[in-house]
């Protein structure tokens, strides 16, 4: 049975875990395979890179599920957990496979955390007043969702020059 067929039966819980971790799985899928080269190519005037998209990634869960869901004050938290343009920041030692280790330990620890919860429970954002955790799972769908297509287009940019040109994109804007 392949992930597409289990996430179409069972609980609503089920159905949500089951489509965000299909999704957060798509960011790092369209992501796979690129060069350490291409880490930080940014070919859009915003901050994002596939490093940094990643790097992002991470950051959204620590807000929505540690510092949400657990209540937890920023510090406390795994990482960085604001949302602004810092969560895209990336440290000079900052790696792919560093990064996806740090995604992977927010994830696990988002997973760790909801599922302490109903999904009616409703915690308190720190800008956003209340959301219940059927909400936070419908939010980071999107999220994610969004974040998987921004990465496959940014993937299928880099391969392409890579391909065309030999060499990794630098952004010209």
């Amino acid at each position: 049975m392949t992930s597409d067929q289990t996430s179409q039966t069972g609980s609503e819980r089920h159905l949500l875990e089951a489509t965000l971790d299909r999704n957060r799985d798509a960011v790092l899928a369209a992501l796979s395979g690129l060069p350490d080269s291409a880490a930080r190519v940014q070919l859009v005037p915003s901050l994002t890179t596939p490093l940094s998209l990643i790097k992002h990634c991470a950051a959204a869960e620590r807000i929505w599920f540690q510092r949400t869901l657990a209540g937890l004050p920023e510090y406390r938290c795994d990482g960085y957990a604001v949302g602004d343009d810092k969560s895209w920041y990336l440290d000079d030692s900052d790696t792919f496979d560093s990064v996806i280790a740090e995604y992977g330990r927010a994830r696990t620890l988002s997973d760790d955390i909801a599922a302490r919860y109903s999904l009616d429970y409703r915690a308190r954002h720190y800008r956003r007043g209340h959301a219940s955790l059927r909400w936070i799972y419908l939010h980071m769908i999107e999220e994610f969702a969004r974040h998987a297509g921004h990465a496959d287009i940014i993937s299928e940019q880099i391969r392409d020059t890579t391909e065309r040109d030999g060499g990794a994109p630098e952004f010209s804007g």
